[in-house]
């Protein structure tokens, strides 16, 4: 008869493989209500996702990551960038408008859509000089909440 060597003739339990150095010790705490709302309220803002993690990063002075959003300020920028991505649509399109105005039309009726085009430029001017203005009081009031250049 063919023998099995030793470690291979027991047969393998199921499971997880034993952790070189599980956590054995356990210790209880109780709070009253402040504490435990202040508790609770310093655990979401760390964004942890297990209390346990969150109070031995703060026993043993682990740095604690606390981040706030405030959704005006992440709207406000997701605005700005759309906008500002759309304006410089606007710029490669002004050479193309241009281009066709001179080509397709006499100089008269080209004269007079580039009049059309020349106020509509100045109104979109107007508004990224509004928009600079919003954008420095912006960073003004939010400039330490996000990354400035």
């Amino acid at each position: 008869m063919f023998m099995k060597p030793n470690n291979e003739s027991k047969k393998r339990k199921g499971g997880r493989h034993p952790k070189a150095d599980p956590a054995k010790h356990r210790y209880v705490i109780y709070l009253n209500s402040a504490d435990n709302a202040r508790f609770l309220s310093l655990f979401e803002q760390s964004e942890k996702t297990i209390k346990a993690h969150f109070i031995t990063s703060c026993i043993f002075n682990k740095p604690i990551k606390v981040v706030k959003i405030d959704k005006g300020v992440q709207d406000y920028y997701m605005r700005m960038t759309t906008f500002f991505g759309q304006y410089r649509a606007i710029g490669t399109n002004y050479n193309q408008i241009v281009k066709a105005l001179k080509s397709n039309f006499s100089e008269k009726k080209a004269l007079a859509f580039l009049y059309k085009l020349e106020k509509a430029t100045l109104e979109l001017v107007a508004l990224q000089k509004q928009m600079m203005q919003l954008t420095d009081e912006f960073e003004q009031k939010y400039g330490h909440l996000w990354l400035q250049k």
